[in-house]
Protein backbone atom coordinates (compact mmCIF):
# COMPACT_ATOMS: atom_id res chain seq x y z
CA UNK A 1 0.00 0.00 0.00
CA UNK A 2 3.00 2.28 0.50
CA UNK A 3 3.46 2.58 -3.30
CA UNK A 4 0.32 4.76 -3.32
CA UNK A 5 2.04 7.38 -1.19
CA UNK A 6 5.11 7.34 -3.45
CA UNK A 7 2.89 7.68 -6.52
CA UNK A 8 1.12 10.77 -5.13
CA UNK A 9 4.40 12.50 -4.39
CA UNK A 10 5.96 11.51 -7.73
CA UNK A 11 3.06 13.06 -9.62
CA UNK A 12 3.39 16.24 -7.60
CA UNK A 13 7.05 16.63 -8.55
CA UNK A 14 6.02 17.15 -12.18
CA UNK A 15 4.85 20.66 -11.25
CA UNK A 16 7.66 23.28 -11.03
CA UNK A 17 7.84 25.76 -8.15
CA UNK A 18 9.68 29.01 -7.43
CA UNK A 19 12.84 28.94 -5.37
CA UNK A 20 12.52 29.48 -1.63
CA UNK A 21 15.55 29.54 0.66
CA UNK A 22 15.45 27.92 4.09
CA UNK A 23 18.15 27.58 6.73
CA UNK A 24 19.55 24.10 7.25
CA UNK A 25 18.82 23.87 10.96
CA UNK A 26 15.17 24.92 10.74
CA UNK A 27 12.46 22.68 12.12
CA UNK A 28 9.44 22.96 9.85
CA UNK A 29 5.86 22.41 10.91
CA UNK A 30 3.24 20.96 8.60
CA UNK A 31 1.47 24.32 8.33
CA UNK A 32 4.73 26.06 7.43
CA UNK A 33 5.37 23.53 4.69
CA UNK A 34 1.89 24.05 3.27
CA UNK A 35 2.24 27.84 3.35
CA UNK A 36 5.59 27.70 1.55
CA UNK A 37 4.33 25.27 -1.09
CA UNK A 38 1.16 27.23 -1.81
CA UNK A 39 3.13 30.46 -2.04
CA UNK A 40 5.72 29.04 -4.45
CA UNK A 41 3.66 26.66 -6.57
CA UNK A 42 3.42 27.81 -10.19
CA UNK A 43 0.12 26.02 -10.80
CA UNK A 44 -1.38 28.12 -8.02
CA UNK A 45 0.13 31.26 -9.52
CA UNK A 46 -1.26 30.40 -12.96
CA UNK A 47 -4.67 29.84 -11.41
CA UNK A 48 -4.43 33.26 -9.79
CA UNK A 49 -3.74 34.81 -13.21
CA UNK A 50 -6.69 32.91 -14.68
CA UNK A 51 -8.92 34.31 -11.92
CA UNK A 52 -7.69 37.83 -12.68
CA UNK A 53 -8.43 37.30 -16.38
CA UNK A 54 -11.95 36.05 -15.71
CA UNK A 55 -12.51 39.00 -13.39
CA UNK A 56 -11.49 41.42 -16.13
CA UNK A 57 -13.89 39.66 -18.53
CA UNK A 58 -16.67 39.97 -15.95
CA UNK A 59 -15.99 43.69 -15.50
CA UNK A 60 -15.98 44.18 -19.26
CA UNK A 61 -19.35 42.44 -19.56
CA UNK A 62 -20.84 44.86 -17.04
CA UNK A 63 -19.21 47.86 -18.67
CA UNK A 64 -20.74 46.86 -22.01
CA UNK A 65 -24.02 48.20 -20.58
CA UNK A 66 -22.60 51.73 -20.59
CA UNK A 67 -23.01 54.12 -23.54
CA UNK A 68 -20.09 54.76 -25.88
CA UNK A 69 -18.60 58.22 -26.39
CA UNK A 70 -16.22 59.07 -29.24
CA UNK A 71 -14.52 62.30 -30.19
CA UNK A 72 -12.99 62.93 -33.60
CA UNK A 73 -10.91 65.84 -34.93
CA UNK A 74 -9.81 66.10 -38.58
CA UNK A 75 -7.52 68.82 -39.92
CA UNK A 76 -6.31 69.03 -43.49
CA UNK A 77 -4.98 71.15 -46.35
CA UNK A 78 -6.64 71.01 -49.76
CA UNK A 79 -4.96 72.02 -53.02
CA UNK A 80 -6.82 72.33 -56.32
CA UNK A 81 -10.45 71.50 -56.74
CA UNK A 82 -12.22 70.40 -53.56
CA UNK A 83 -15.37 70.74 -51.45
CA UNK A 84 -15.48 73.69 -49.11
CA UNK A 85 -17.03 72.27 -45.87
CA UNK A 86 -18.44 75.69 -44.97
CA UNK A 87 -20.55 75.93 -48.18
CA UNK A 88 -20.51 72.32 -49.35
CA UNK A 89 -19.62 73.60 -52.82
CA UNK A 90 -16.64 72.98 -55.04
CA UNK A 91 -13.84 75.50 -54.99
CA UNK A 92 -10.59 75.54 -56.83
CA UNK A 93 -8.10 76.96 -54.42
CA UNK A 94 -5.90 75.96 -51.51
CA UNK A 95 -7.59 76.04 -48.14
CA UNK A 96 -7.37 74.61 -44.67
CA UNK A 97 -10.27 72.73 -43.12
CA UNK A 98 -11.22 71.18 -39.83
CA UNK A 99 -14.03 68.88 -38.68
CA UNK A 100 -14.99 68.21 -35.08
CA UNK A 101 -17.37 65.46 -33.98
CA UNK A 102 -18.55 64.08 -30.65
CA UNK A 103 -20.86 61.04 -30.87
CA UNK A 104 -22.44 58.56 -28.50
CA UNK A 105 -24.65 55.49 -28.73
CA UNK A 106 -26.40 53.25 -26.25
CA UNK A 107 -27.78 49.75 -26.77
CA UNK A 108 -31.31 49.61 -25.43
CA UNK A 109 -32.14 46.04 -26.44
CA UNK A 110 -30.08 43.34 -28.12
CA UNK A 111 -31.85 40.13 -27.31
CA UNK A 112 -30.66 40.41 -23.68
CA UNK A 113 -27.16 39.52 -24.88
CA UNK A 114 -25.45 41.95 -22.53
CA UNK A 115 -27.37 40.81 -19.45
CA UNK A 116 -26.79 37.14 -20.23
CA UNK A 117 -23.13 37.84 -20.95
CA UNK A 118 -22.79 39.42 -17.50
CA UNK A 119 -24.27 36.28 -15.93
CA UNK A 120 -22.08 34.04 -18.09
CA UNK A 121 -18.82 35.81 -17.21
CA UNK A 122 -19.83 36.06 -13.55
CA UNK A 123 -20.26 32.28 -13.38
CA UNK A 124 -16.97 31.78 -15.21
CA UNK A 125 -15.29 34.07 -12.68
CA UNK A 126 -16.71 32.05 -9.78
CA UNK A 127 -15.52 28.84 -11.48
CA UNK A 128 -12.05 30.34 -11.79
CA UNK A 129 -11.96 31.03 -8.06
CA UNK A 130 -12.92 27.41 -7.45
CA UNK A 131 -10.05 26.32 -9.71
CA UNK A 132 -7.69 28.43 -7.60
CA UNK A 133 -8.98 26.81 -4.41
CA UNK A 134 -8.62 23.39 -6.02
CA UNK A 135 -4.99 24.14 -6.93
CA UNK A 136 -4.30 25.14 -3.33
CA UNK A 137 -6.08 22.05 -1.99
CA UNK A 138 -4.08 19.79 -4.30
CA UNK A 139 -0.80 21.32 -3.14
CA UNK A 140 -1.94 20.94 0.46
CA UNK A 141 -2.79 17.24 0.18
CA UNK A 142 0.48 16.57 -1.65
CA UNK A 143 2.48 18.36 1.06
CA UNK A 144 0.64 16.42 3.79
CA UNK A 145 1.42 13.14 2.05
CA UNK A 146 5.10 13.98 1.55
CA UNK A 147 5.39 15.35 5.10
CA UNK A 148 3.94 12.16 6.59
CA UNK A 149 6.28 10.04 4.49
CA UNK A 150 9.22 11.83 6.09
CA UNK A 151 7.78 11.25 9.59
CA UNK A 152 7.01 7.64 8.69
CA UNK A 153 10.55 7.00 7.49
CA UNK A 154 11.97 8.85 10.50
CA UNK A 155 10.15 6.46 12.83
CA UNK A 156 11.22 3.51 10.71
CA UNK A 157 14.86 4.58 10.91
CA UNK A 158 14.61 4.86 14.70
CA UNK A 159 13.06 1.39 14.78
CA UNK A 160 15.72 -0.30 12.63
CA UNK A 161 18.45 1.43 14.65
CA UNK A 162 16.87 -0.06 17.78
CA UNK A 163 16.86 -3.45 16.07
CA UNK A 164 20.53 -2.97 15.22
CA UNK A 165 21.36 -2.14 18.85
CA UNK A 166 19.62 -5.29 20.11
CA UNK A 167 21.63 -7.38 17.64
CA UNK A 168 24.85 -5.57 18.57
CA UNK A 169 24.34 -6.31 22.25
CA UNK A 170 23.71 -9.99 21.57
CA UNK A 171 26.76 -10.25 19.32
CA UNK A 172 28.89 -8.57 21.99
CA UNK A 173 27.55 -10.97 24.65
CA UNK A 174 28.25 -14.04 22.52
CA UNK A 175 31.75 -12.81 21.68
CA UNK A 176 32.51 -12.61 25.38
CA UNK A 177 31.13 -16.13 25.89
CA UNK A 178 33.14 -17.36 22.93
CA UNK A 179 36.37 -15.99 24.40
CA UNK A 180 35.59 -17.59 27.75
CA UNK A 181 34.71 -20.89 26.10
CA UNK A 182 31.21 -20.75 27.52
CA UNK A 183 29.39 -20.57 24.19
CA UNK A 184 27.63 -23.93 23.76
CA UNK A 185 27.01 -23.59 20.00
CA UNK A 186 29.58 -21.69 17.87
CA UNK A 187 26.93 -21.26 15.22
CA UNK A 188 24.98 -18.97 17.58
CA UNK A 189 27.60 -16.24 17.23
CA UNK A 190 27.61 -16.42 13.44
CA UNK A 191 23.83 -16.49 13.27
CA UNK A 192 23.68 -13.31 15.35
CA UNK A 193 26.47 -11.73 13.31
CA UNK A 194 24.39 -12.41 10.20
CA UNK A 195 21.36 -10.84 11.83
CA UNK A 196 23.50 -7.88 12.87
CA UNK A 197 24.68 -7.44 9.27
CA UNK A 198 21.07 -7.61 8.06
CA UNK A 199 20.12 -4.91 10.55
CA UNK A 200 23.03 -2.74 9.38
CA UNK A 201 21.79 -3.06 5.81
CA UNK A 202 18.27 -2.14 6.95
CA UNK A 203 19.64 1.00 8.61
CA UNK A 204 21.44 2.01 5.41
CA UNK A 205 18.38 1.36 3.23
CA UNK A 206 15.98 3.10 5.59
CA UNK A 207 18.30 6.10 5.94
CA UNK A 208 18.42 6.37 2.15
CA UNK A 209 14.64 6.16 1.96
CA UNK A 210 14.37 8.90 4.57
CA UNK A 211 16.72 11.14 2.60
CA UNK A 212 14.67 10.51 -0.54
CA UNK A 213 11.41 11.38 1.21
CA UNK A 214 12.97 14.59 2.54
CA UNK A 215 14.17 15.41 -0.96
CA UNK A 216 10.66 14.83 -2.32
CA UNK A 217 9.12 17.13 0.28
CA UNK A 218 11.68 19.89 -0.17
CA UNK A 219 11.31 19.73 -3.94
CA UNK A 220 7.58 20.25 -3.56
CA UNK A 221 8.43 23.31 -1.43
CA UNK A 222 11.32 24.10 -3.81
CA UNK A 223 13.70 24.51 -0.90
CA UNK A 224 17.33 23.49 -1.60
CA UNK A 225 17.93 20.03 -0.18
CA UNK A 226 19.33 19.98 3.35
CA UNK A 227 19.72 16.55 4.88
CA UNK A 228 19.48 17.75 8.49
CA UNK A 229 16.19 19.62 8.15
CA UNK A 230 13.74 18.24 10.72
CA UNK A 231 9.97 18.18 10.87
CA UNK A 232 7.67 18.67 13.81
CA UNK A 233 6.03 15.34 14.72
CA UNK A 234 2.31 14.71 14.77
CA UNK A 235 0.48 13.34 17.81
CA UNK A 236 0.49 9.57 17.43
CA UNK A 237 -3.07 9.37 18.78
CA UNK A 238 -4.26 11.55 15.90
CA UNK A 239 -2.63 9.27 13.35
CA UNK A 240 -4.83 6.25 14.01
CA UNK A 241 -8.27 7.86 14.13
CA UNK A 242 -10.98 6.86 11.67
CA UNK A 243 -13.15 9.25 9.69
CA UNK A 244 -16.57 9.19 11.40
CA UNK A 245 -18.59 9.58 8.17
CA UNK A 246 -19.47 6.74 5.83
CA UNK A 247 -18.40 6.72 2.16
CA UNK A 248 -21.87 7.88 1.07
CA UNK A 249 -21.82 10.70 3.61
CA UNK A 250 -18.35 11.78 2.44
CA UNK A 251 -19.56 11.79 -1.17
CA UNK A 252 -22.66 13.84 -0.37
CA UNK A 253 -20.54 16.39 1.48
CA UNK A 254 -18.00 16.47 -1.35
CA UNK A 255 -20.68 17.31 -3.90
CA UNK A 256 -21.37 20.54 -2.01
CA UNK A 257 -17.91 21.32 -0.64
CA UNK A 258 -15.24 20.19 -3.09
CA UNK A 259 -13.85 23.05 -5.17
CA UNK A 260 -13.42 21.22 -8.48
CA UNK A 261 -16.99 19.88 -8.34
CA UNK A 262 -18.28 23.40 -7.80
CA UNK A 263 -16.12 24.58 -10.70
CA UNK A 264 -17.63 21.97 -13.04
CA UNK A 265 -21.18 22.97 -12.04
CA UNK A 266 -20.44 26.68 -12.44
CA UNK A 267 -18.96 26.12 -15.91
CA UNK A 268 -22.05 24.17 -16.95
CA UNK A 269 -24.22 27.05 -15.74
CA UNK A 270 -21.97 29.52 -17.55
CA UNK A 271 -22.36 27.51 -20.77
CA UNK A 272 -26.15 27.67 -20.36
CA UNK A 273 -25.92 31.45 -20.33
CA UNK A 274 -23.64 31.22 -23.35
CA UNK A 275 -26.49 29.62 -25.29
CA UNK A 276 -28.77 32.49 -24.26
CA UNK A 277 -26.17 34.99 -25.44
CA UNK A 278 -25.92 33.26 -28.81
CA UNK A 279 -29.71 33.12 -29.21
CA UNK A 280 -29.91 36.85 -28.51
CA UNK A 281 -27.96 37.55 -31.70
CA UNK A 282 -30.97 36.23 -33.70
CA UNK A 283 -33.22 39.01 -32.40
CA UNK A 284 -33.42 42.65 -33.53
CA UNK A 285 -31.43 45.22 -31.59
CA UNK A 286 -32.52 48.73 -30.66
CA UNK A 287 -30.16 51.56 -29.87
CA UNK A 288 -30.04 55.29 -29.25
CA UNK A 289 -27.47 57.53 -30.86
CA UNK A 290 -26.58 61.17 -30.79
CA UNK A 291 -23.79 63.59 -31.51
CA UNK A 292 -22.60 67.13 -32.01
CA UNK A 293 -20.36 68.45 -34.80
CA UNK A 294 -18.89 71.59 -36.29
CA UNK A 295 -16.32 72.48 -38.92
CA UNK A 296 -13.96 75.18 -40.18
CA UNK A 297 -12.63 76.24 -43.56
CA UNK A 298 -10.12 78.94 -44.38
CA UNK A 299 -12.01 79.48 -47.66
CA UNK A 300 -15.20 80.55 -45.91
CA UNK A 301 -16.08 84.20 -46.55
CA UNK A 302 -18.92 86.61 -45.90
CA UNK A 303 -19.21 89.85 -47.88
CA UNK A 304 -15.77 89.10 -49.30
CA UNK A 305 -14.35 88.90 -45.79
CA UNK A 306 -12.84 85.73 -44.32
CA UNK A 307 -14.90 84.33 -41.48
CA UNK A 308 -12.85 83.82 -38.33
CA UNK A 309 -12.11 80.42 -36.80
CA UNK A 310 -14.20 80.82 -33.63
CA UNK A 311 -17.10 82.33 -35.54
CA UNK A 312 -17.19 79.30 -37.83
CA UNK A 313 -16.82 76.98 -34.85
CA UNK A 314 -19.99 78.49 -33.31
CA UNK A 315 -21.96 79.05 -36.50
CA UNK A 316 -21.42 75.56 -37.93
CA UNK A 317 -22.41 73.82 -34.72
CA UNK A 318 -25.02 71.05 -35.21
CA UNK A 319 -26.56 68.13 -33.30
CA UNK A 320 -28.16 64.83 -34.18
CA UNK A 321 -30.20 62.36 -32.17
CA UNK A 322 -32.05 59.26 -33.17
CA UNK A 323 -33.15 55.68 -32.65
CA UNK A 324 -31.70 52.78 -34.63
CA UNK A 325 -33.25 49.39 -35.31
CA UNK A 326 -30.99 46.61 -36.56
CA UNK A 327 -32.66 43.43 -37.82
CA UNK A 328 -30.49 40.39 -38.58
CA UNK A 329 -31.71 38.90 -41.85
CA UNK A 330 -28.81 37.09 -43.46
CA UNK A 331 -25.12 37.12 -42.44
CA UNK A 332 -23.82 33.80 -43.76
CA UNK A 333 -25.82 32.00 -41.03
CA UNK A 334 -23.17 33.08 -38.53
CA UNK A 335 -25.67 33.74 -35.74
CA UNK A 336 -27.37 30.38 -36.09
CA UNK A 337 -24.00 28.64 -36.14
CA UNK A 338 -23.06 30.52 -32.97
CA UNK A 339 -26.14 29.06 -31.31
CA UNK A 340 -25.24 25.56 -32.53
CA UNK A 341 -21.68 25.88 -31.23
CA UNK A 342 -22.90 27.23 -27.87
CA UNK A 343 -25.22 24.22 -27.50
CA UNK A 344 -22.33 21.86 -28.26
CA UNK A 345 -20.21 23.62 -25.64
CA UNK A 346 -23.05 23.30 -23.14
CA UNK A 347 -23.37 19.58 -23.78
CA UNK A 348 -19.62 19.18 -23.32
CA UNK A 349 -19.79 20.96 -19.97
CA UNK A 350 -22.71 18.74 -18.94
CA UNK A 351 -20.57 15.68 -19.70
CA UNK A 352 -17.63 17.16 -17.80
CA UNK A 353 -19.84 17.79 -14.76
CA UNK A 354 -21.27 14.28 -14.88
CA UNK A 355 -17.82 12.73 -15.33
CA UNK A 356 -16.50 14.77 -12.41
CA UNK A 357 -19.22 13.47 -10.12
CA UNK A 358 -18.80 9.86 -11.25
CA UNK A 359 -15.03 10.06 -10.78
CA UNK A 360 -15.53 11.69 -7.40
CA UNK A 361 -17.72 8.83 -6.19
CA UNK A 362 -15.16 6.28 -7.35
CA UNK A 363 -12.29 8.16 -5.72
CA UNK A 364 -14.19 8.53 -2.44
CA UNK A 365 -15.09 4.83 -2.39
CA UNK A 366 -11.47 3.89 -3.10
CA UNK A 367 -10.07 6.25 -0.47
CA UNK A 368 -12.62 5.06 2.11
CA UNK A 369 -11.78 1.41 1.41
CA UNK A 370 -8.08 2.18 1.72
CA UNK A 371 -8.69 4.00 5.00
CA UNK A 372 -10.72 1.17 6.55
CA UNK A 373 -8.22 -1.43 5.33
CA UNK A 374 -5.33 0.57 6.76
CA UNK A 375 -7.17 0.93 10.06
CA UNK A 376 -7.80 -2.81 10.22
CA UNK A 377 -4.13 -3.42 9.47
CA UNK A 378 -3.21 -0.97 12.21
CA UNK A 379 -5.38 -2.77 14.77
CA UNK A 380 -4.02 -6.15 13.73
CA UNK A 381 -0.46 -4.84 13.80
CA UNK A 382 -0.97 -3.41 17.28
CA UNK A 383 -2.12 -6.81 18.54
CA UNK A 384 0.73 -8.47 16.70
CA UNK A 385 3.31 -6.16 18.28
CA UNK A 386 1.86 -6.86 21.72
CA UNK A 387 2.04 -10.61 21.18
CA UNK A 388 5.48 -10.65 19.58
CA UNK A 389 6.88 -8.33 22.26
CA UNK A 390 6.06 -10.89 24.92
CA UNK A 391 7.27 -13.71 22.67
CA UNK A 392 10.62 -11.98 22.10
CA UNK A 393 11.00 -11.15 25.78
CA UNK A 394 10.61 -14.82 26.64
CA UNK A 395 12.87 -15.91 23.79
CA UNK A 396 15.61 -13.49 24.86
CA UNK A 397 15.52 -14.76 28.43
CA UNK A 398 15.70 -18.37 27.26
CA UNK A 399 18.43 -17.60 24.71
CA UNK A 400 20.53 -15.79 27.30
CA UNK A 401 20.03 -18.80 29.60
CA UNK A 402 21.30 -21.10 26.86
CA UNK A 403 18.10 -23.12 26.47
CA UNK A 404 17.05 -21.65 23.10
CA UNK A 405 18.88 -21.92 19.78
CA UNK A 406 20.03 -18.86 17.86
CA UNK A 407 17.69 -19.78 15.02
CA UNK A 408 14.64 -19.61 17.26
CA UNK A 409 15.90 -16.39 18.83
CA UNK A 410 16.42 -14.76 15.40
CA UNK A 411 12.94 -15.85 14.30
CA UNK A 412 11.39 -14.28 17.41
CA UNK A 413 13.39 -11.09 16.91
CA UNK A 414 12.51 -10.84 13.21
CA UNK A 415 8.82 -11.38 13.97
CA UNK A 416 8.84 -8.48 16.45
CA UNK A 417 10.86 -6.25 14.14
CA UNK A 418 8.51 -6.88 11.23
CA UNK A 419 5.43 -6.30 13.40
CA UNK A 420 6.74 -2.96 14.66
CA UNK A 421 7.52 -1.79 11.12
CA UNK A 422 4.05 -2.83 9.96
CA UNK A 423 2.51 -0.93 12.87
CA UNK A 424 4.37 2.27 11.95
CA UNK A 425 3.42 2.00 8.29
CA UNK A 426 -0.24 1.22 8.91
CA UNK A 427 -0.57 4.08 11.42
CA UNK A 428 0.65 6.63 8.88
CA UNK A 429 -1.44 5.03 6.13
CA UNK A 430 -4.56 5.58 8.22
CA UNK A 431 -3.71 9.25 8.68
CA UNK A 432 -2.95 9.80 5.00
CA UNK A 433 -6.21 8.29 3.80
CA UNK A 434 -8.13 10.19 6.47
CA UNK A 435 -6.60 13.41 5.13
CA UNK A 436 -7.62 12.45 1.62
CA UNK A 437 -11.18 11.97 2.87
CA UNK A 438 -10.95 15.33 4.65
CA UNK A 439 -9.92 16.84 1.32
CA UNK A 440 -13.01 15.40 -0.34
CA UNK A 441 -15.11 16.95 2.44
CA UNK A 442 -13.46 20.35 2.01
CA UNK A 443 -11.94 20.38 5.51
CA UNK A 444 -8.22 19.90 5.28
CA UNK A 445 -7.68 20.64 8.96
CA UNK A 446 -4.22 19.92 10.33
Amino acid sequence: MRYVKYLIVSLTLLSPALAHSQSADTTLSLQQCIDIAVKNNLDVKKSELAVQTSHVNFNQARENMLPTLYGQVDHGINNGRGIDPSTNTYVKQSFKSGNYNLSSDLTVFSGLQNLNNIKQTSLAYQAGKMDLQQAKDQVTINVITAYLMVLDNTELLAQVKNQLEVSRQQVARLQILEKEGANKLPSDLYDLKGTYADNQLSVVNTATTLKTSKLNLLQILNIPYKENITLQPINAEELAKQTPNSADQVYDIALNQLAYVKAATLRRQSAEKGVSVAKGSLLPSIGLYGGVSTNYSSAATLNNQTIGYWDQFKNNYGTQFGVSLRIPILNYFQNRNKVALAKIQLQNNIYVEQTTKVQLRQDVEKAYLNMTSAYERYQASAQQVEAYTESFRTAEIRFNAGVLTSVDFVVAKNNLDRAKINLINSRYDVYIYNKILDYYQGKLSL
